[in-house]
C-alpha cells in the first residue's frame, strides 16, 4: 500500500509524467474537420479553446505532424486533437474521433 502511494506521489511531483494516457488525454482540444488537404499536409479545424497554446475557440489551418493522420478523418468529423507550436506553425501532433 506504502509502494502504490509513493509511486502516486511521485507521479504528481513529475508533472504527471507517468500518468496513464487515459489521464492525459484531458488536454486534447475538440474539434469539427472543415477541410483536409492532404498534398499540403493541413487539416482545417473549427475548434474550442486550446489552452496549451492559450488560443480562443476559432476556426484555422493547422499544418499536420505526420500526413498519416490525415488518413483518420473527414469533413464533418467530430474529433478530439492536440497541438503545438513547432517550429512557429501551429501543428496537429494527435487526431482522434470524438465520442
Amino acid at each position: 500500500m506504502k509502494s502504490r502511494l509513493n509511486a502516486a506521489l511521485l507521479a504528481l511531483a513529475l508533472g504527471g509524467a507517468l500518468a496513464s494516457p487515459a489521464w492525459a488525454s484531458g488536454d486534447l482540444a475538440h474539434g469539427e474537420v472543415r477541410k483536409v488537404d492532404k498534398s499540403a499536409g493541413k487539416i482545417t479545424l473549427k475548434h474550442g479553446e486550446i489552452k496549451s497554446l492559450d488560443m480562443p475557440p476559432m476556426t484555422m489551418a493547422f499544418a499536420v505532424a505526420d500526413k498519416a493522420l490525415l488518413d483518420q478523418v473527414k469533413v464533418g468529423d467530430k474529433v478530439r486533437f492536440r497541438a503545438a507550436n513547432q517550429e512557429g506553425r501551429m501543428t496537429v501532433t494527435e487526431i482522434q474521433s470524438a465520442p
